[in-house]
């Protein structure tokens, strides 16, 4: 009977040591402040510029009318007692439509920037998602996690420029931005 029981024990113990000796693979992570690598890119930079050139004028115009108030404002003021009411009362009245004016062509505006800037960080977000997964798989990388929901991690695992200068080369920007839909997120434009 004590025969098979250390058979049995031999056989754990054998057990353990093969699987001791077969080490778990270790896991290889890379961190990548995506934000970052994409808003890098040299096709968000252009997109940029092509969005200030493609609102400049809505931009300028919203800028013309908040002048035209201002100076309908001081008019006012001015003439606090010497104006006649009739022109007191158009001066209010031009100021009122203006005012109008402007809060409708910024609503506008910013309608229209937000779908643009959303369209193409969509679409670039994507391209850097392959991107990544192509930097993962040849690099031999498990995982890779954005830094944004990392609390620390050395610098050495950052891939962040690796990704930005592989989105260059596979998404090279040539001549001036070509379609209209094609803008640029974050611009100063885009604040307005």
């Amino acid at each position: 009977m004590s025969q098979p029981m250390g058979l049995k024990a031999l056989m754990a113990c054998s057990a353990l040591f093969v699987f001791s000796q077969i080490a778990p693979a270790q896991t290889k992570v890379a961190v990548i402040n995506l934000q970052q690598a994409v808003f890098a890119t040299a096709e968000i930079q252009h997109d940029n510029l092509a969005m200030q050139a493609k609102y400049k004028p809505r931009t300028d115009e919203a800028q013309k009318l908040q002048a035209d108030i201002s100076n309908i404002s001081q008019q006012l003021q001015a003439g606090a007692g010497k104006l006649s009411p009739q022109a007191e009362a158009d001066l209010n009245a031009e100021g009122t439509r203006k005012q109008r004016d402007l809060q409708r062509l910024n609503e506008d505006l910013q309608a229209d920037v937000d779908r643009d800037r959303n369209d193409i960080l969509t679409k670039a977000s994507q391209k850097m998602t392959a991107i990544v997964k192509s930097i993962a798989e040849r690099s031999g990388y498990d995982l890779v996690v954005d830094t944004a929901t990392t609390l620390y991690f050395k610098p050495a695992m950052d891939i962040t420029k690796e990704a930005t200068a592989e989105y260059n080369k596979a998404y090279p920007v040539s001549g001036p931005a070509s379609t209209a839909s094609r803008t640029a997120p974050g611009s100063a434009t885009a604040k307005k």
